[in-house]
């Protein structure tokens, strides 16, 4: 992964949602274990959970603060994103509170998501709150690119000039923070690390890229596909990256059907010859989505044993009629690999028309994660 960012980037490990479903246990550690400094969760909520797993990790409140959240802000030493004056109320009021005198923020610059941030015309305010008095730190800009999945380029190209011009605005009122956060996966396999760090120089800052997906050893799909002559970062992401999750259940039971028997709620499929069907622990409560029923197959004794009937909240059924010697207790690939086959989150989300992110972050909780 720094071998994707380059000598001039550092790196933002983003593990939100339970690190993509992944366990925040496991990935926050290996992160910082692997030299990365930041953690980026979503909420105060994930936050407070990374510090007490990872106690001396900078960590990213992405999605801002909710009210009443500034004393657990700084009393857990959590670093927000920030983008409206309430946020600098909120925070300025807990950090007088408990009579801390910094506080560390970053400042989300809107260059085109329409999602959070401040509007690059509405800069002024918020940067005359700045003052020699105030307890909030400006350490980080940030703005996310919300399309450098496509090919082309050209809306990322759009953002960062906005950005350019943003960082001019931040420069001309004498402030001067020392991160340019910005950029995610796609960014960083997709060649835009350069591009990142070069602004950031241009200002006298420091890159920092958030990894997400990625980080877990999935390369973002682009569109349109690069071909022939791809990035070299994405080049090296293909061959350098392998997911790091795999996903299990087991054989419940096995048993024999005549033609015409109904499986699954509703009769959604009906047998048309003598089959053998094999029950496995695992449905949509664990996040196996139930749309991939009855067009969709899973992994048992390293053939592809399709999903017959709808999945329910706990279990599936799967046809085993040609493979052999099935029995209770046999292991069911979900996603990963089983001999010759694999499965991946990407085979999922075509499947069920989303994205892999879901899918990963849809894994339940009742689902145990074991580190091997």
């Amino acid at each position: 992964m720094t071998k994707l960012a380059g000598p001039h980037v550092d790196l933002l490990a983003i593990v939100k949602a339970n690190a993509y479903g992944h366990s925040l246990g496991f990935c926050g550690p290996a992160a910082v274990r692997a030299g990365i400094n930041w953690l980026g969760v979503t909420s105060v909520e994930e936050g407070i959970e990374a510090r007490r797993i990872c106690p001396d990790a900078r960590i990213l409140i992405i999605s801002g603060v909710f009210p009443h959240q500034g004393e657990e802000v700084v009393r857990n030493k959590l670093t927000a994103v920030v983008w409206d004056s309430w946020q600098f109320d909120l925070l300025e009021d807990a950090a007088r509170s408990l009579g801390v005198r910094s506080i560390s923020v970053h400042l989300e610059i809107d260059t085109g998501m329409n999602r959070q941030g401040v509007q690059p015309d509405a800069l002024a305010p918020l940067l005359a709150r700045f003052r020699r008095d105030f307890p909030l730190r400006f350490e980080g800009v940030m703005t996310h690119l919300f399309a450098a999945d496509e090919a082309d380029g050209r809306i990322t190209e759009d953002q960062l000039a906005r950005l350019n011009d943003a960082l001019i605005t931040i420069k001309s009122a004498g402030i001067h923070p020392g991160i340019l956060n910005v950029g995610n996966s796609a960014a960083l396999v997709g060649g835009k690390a350069s591009a990142i760090a070069k602004l950031a120089d241009r200002f006298e800052m420091k890159a920092l890229i958030r990894p997400g997906l990625a980080l877990y050893g999935l390369v973002p799909e682009f569109d349109p596909s690069f071909s022939p002559a791809e990035p070299i970062s994405l080049g090296q992401a293909r061959v350098a990256l392998r997911p790091v999750l795999t996903w299990k259940s087991q054989v419940v039971s096995v048993h024999s059907v005549e033609p015409g028997t109904a499986v699954g709620y509703n009769g959604t499929f009906i047998a048309t010859e003598p089959m053998r069907l094999a029950l496995i622990a695992a449905g949509y409560a664990d996040g196996l989505n139930r749309k991939l029923g009855n067009h969709f197959s899973l992994l048992v004794r390293g053939q592809r044993a399709p999903v017959v009937g709808r999945i329910s909240m706990d279990q599936a059924v799967l046809d085993v009629t040609e493979i052999s010697d099935i029995a209770p207790g046999d292991e069911v690939i979900l996603i990963g690999q089983q001999g010759e086959e694999s499965i991946s989150a990407f085979d999922h989300s075509r499947a069920a028309g989303t994205i892999p992110w879901e899918i990963l972050t849809s894994i339940g909780s009742r689902v145990p994660r074991i580190e091997i």
